[in-house]
C-alpha cells in the first residue's frame, strides 16, 4: 500500500476531508472531557521548520503529546538539510526513524521531493504555494459555528497567496463559491483559478467580493519573507481592510476568519478582530490543534 501524504487538500477526497473535520470536532470534545487515551504511544513526529511559526509548532507538538506520542523540533540549523544534504537523502534517512514528518518551508517543490522518497506520511505545514493545515482548522471552525459550507459564499480579501490557493482548493472540495478580491499584481495562480472558474471569481473590489458572503477571510498583506515590501504593500492594499463597514456588505450572520498573526489596523480593524459576535479567530486558532490530530490519526491509519 502506498504511503498517504498531505501536501494539499487535493490529497484527500471530499468524503475523507469531511471525515477528518468530523473527527476533529469529536477529538476537541473528548479533549475537553479528559482526553482520548494514548493512540500515538511510541509514535514520533519529526517537525522540520525552515520557516518559523508559533501556532504550527505548538499545535503539532501539543497534539502529539496529548495523544501519547512525541515530536522532534528540527530547524535549518539542526539538520543536514541546512548544510546542503540532498532532500532525497534526508527523506530516506528520517523516514526510517520516525512515523510522520511535518515540513514548513518555502518552495512547494521541496516538500514534493521529500514526500517522493519518504517511507512515512509527510504533512505540509506551509509552503509558499499552499497552507492546507490551516484550511482544515478553518473548515472545522465554520462547521462548528454555521454548519456545512456546501453552497455558501466565501470572500477572500487580500493577497492571492498560499492561503488563497488553499481556499480555492477548499471551494472545490467543499462545494462553495469563492470570491477573491486583490489588487492588480497580487492575483492568485492563474492556472488554479482557471481550473475552478465555475466557482471562483477574482475582482479588484473588496465590497463586490464580500457582498452576500457567509464567511469572510483575510491575511497579512506582507507574509514571511516579504517584510521589505511592507510599506509598499500597505499603499497597494489601501481600501482592502476588513472592518465592520466591509462586513456590513456580507450576510447578516457572516463570520470573519484570519489565520493569524494579525496586523491590527492594516488588513483587519482591531474592533472587528475583537468582536466575538462576528470574529471566530480564537476558535480558528485552537482548531489547528484538533484538526491536525485528526489528520495525523487519519494518515497513520491508511
Amino acid at each position: 500500500m502506498s504511503v498517504r501524504h498531505f501536501l494539499t487538500l487535493r490529497d484527500l477526497s471530499p468524503d475523507e476531508l469531511m471525515q477528518i473535520i468530523d473527527r476533529a470536532i469529536e477529538m476537541k470534545a473528548l479533549h475537553k472531557q479528559g482526553g482520548v487515551g494514548e493512540p500515538f504511544k511510541n509514535k514520533v513526529l519529526a517537525m522540520i521548520f525552515e520557516k518559523s511559526s508559533t501556532r504550527t509548532r505548538v499545535s503539532f507538538e501539543a497534539g502529539m503529546s496529548q495523544l501519547g506520542g512525541s515530536a522532534l523540533f528540527l530547524s535549518s540549523r539542526d539538520t543536514q538539510l541546512g548544510r546542503g544534504e540532498p532532500i532525497e537523502d534526508s527523506a530516506r534517512v528520517l523516514s526510517r526513524m520516525v512515523d510522520l514528518v511535518m515540513i514548513r518551508t518555502f518552495e512547494h517543490e521541496k516538500i514534493e521531493r521529500f514526500a517522493q522518497f519518504s517511507r512515512v506520511p509527510v504533512i505540509n505545514a506551509l509552503t509558499d504555494d499552499y497552507h492546507p493545515c490551516q484550511l482544515l482548522a478553518d473548515i472545522q471552525t465554520y462547521v462548528e459555528h454555521r454548519g456545512s459550507p456546501k453552497g455558501k459564499t466565501v470572500a477572500w480579501i487580500g493577497d492571492g497567496n498560499n492561503m488563497c490557493h488553499s481556499y480555492i482548493n477548499a471551494a472545490a472540495m467543499c462545494d462553495f463559491k469563492l470570491n477573491i478580491a486583490c489588487p492588480e499584481g497580487f492575483d492568485p495562480n492563474s492556472q488554479l483559478v482557471a481550473e475552478h472558474s465555475d466557482r471562483v471569481m477574482v475582482t479588484r473590489d473588496p465590497k463586490e467580493a464580500v457582498k452576500n458572503a457567509d464567511w469572510v477571510v483575510t491575511d497579512v498583506w506582507a507574509s514571511m519573507g516579504q517584510e521589505a515590501e511592507q510599506k509598499e504593500r500597505e499603499a497597494q492594499f489601501a481600501g482592502y481592510q476588513v472592518n465592520h463597514e466591509m462586513m456590513a456588505w456580507a450576510n447578516k450572520d457572516a463570520i470573519f476568519m484570519h489565520c493569524l498573526p494579525a496586523h491590527r489596523e492594516e488588513e483587519v480593524s482591531a474592533d472587528l478582530l475583537e468582536d466575538e459576535k462576528i470574529s471566530v479567530v480564537w476558535d480558528e486558532a485552537e482548531n489547528r490543534l484538533h484538526a491536525q490530530k485528526a489528520l495525523m490519526e487519519f494518515l497513520l491509519s491508511c
